[in-house]
Parts: structure tokens; sequence; C-alpha cells
């Protein structure tokens, strides 16, 4: 009877350790599917990794590279510095470009964003989505922006 009762444990503790799992899956999963997100989800910095392609003139194309510390205040507000390089060169010729702006964050974990640059009167926006439970955003630059034509994105990961 002893051994029966030792198996039938094991068998309730891995049954419930199963259905604990699958449990904590349909949290998450009810979490982001009923308005999970908010503006509140993204706060603190974020490290982000930039990249794509600018067209200053039809048929050309130049590669941009860069990074930025964005700051984000879980109430829409945002302030970055950010580091962008084309063909080897700084653009513009800063060694940090500060910028601000401000965000919204939909129930769905997609969001926009905003972002002036006060030194060189330049603005862009952008479209995002939030990942990992807000520890990391996916970006892209949409239209209207000032400057030329360009497909950019970035990947952002909070920092801990």
């Amino acid at each position: 009877m002893n051994k029966q009762s030792s198996k039938i444990s094991r068998i309730t503790s891995s049954m419930l350790i199963i259905c604990g799992v699958l449990v904590s899956g349909s949290i998450g999963w009810a979490q982001s599917t009923s308005g999970f997100c908010s503006n509140r989800i993204l706060h603190g910095n974020y490290g982000f990794s930039v990249e794509g392609v600018v067209t200053p003139a039809p048929g050309v194309q130049v590669p941009i590279r860069g990074v930025a510390m964005t700051n984000f205040d879980g109430q829409g507000h945002l302030s970055q510095v950010d580091h962008i390089v084309i063909p080897g060169a700084p653009a513009p010729a800063l060694d940090w470009t500060p910028g601000i702006g401000t965000y919204q964050v939909n129930a769905d974990c997609t969001g926009t964003a905003h972002i002036d640059v006060p030194s060189t009167g330049d603005f862009v926006n952008l479209r995002f989505v939030v990942t990992l439970l807000g520890n990391e955003i996916h970006t892209v630059v949409v239209a209207p922006f000032s400057g030329p034509d360009r497909a950019v994105t970035s990947v952002g990961i909070r920092l801990l």
C-alpha cells in the first residue's frame, strides 16, 4: 500500500505541475488579448540598436547604423540620446544627439511615438510593438518625418 501511495503522489505532483504550466500560459494569453498593455508597460531606460537605409536621391540608398538610449516615463513621455552613423560619419556630426517626445501604447501592445530633435529641428514618427512583458520594443520609422526617405528599424531592450 505504501508503494502505491508513493506512485499516486508522484503522478499527482506531475499533473499539478503540468496544470500549473497550462494555467499560467492561459493567464499570459488572456492578459495580452484583453488589454495587458498601456503606457505604464514602458518605463525606464532601453538600449536600442538602429539600422536601415536612407534614400537621399532617387535610386540612391545609403545604409545607416546607430544606437540610442531612450527613457520612457510610463506616462507617455520619453527622452533619448542617439548616435547614428552614415557610411562612417556621424549624422548629424554630434557625439550624442538628444531628443524628446511622446508615445502611446495600445491595449494590444502596439503603439506610436513621435520624437523631436531640438538641436537639428528634425523629427521622426515610429510605430512599435512591445514584447516580452515590456522588456523589448521593435520599431519602424513611418511617414511623416523630416529629411530624406528612409527605411529604418530598431530593437530596444530594457536595462535591468
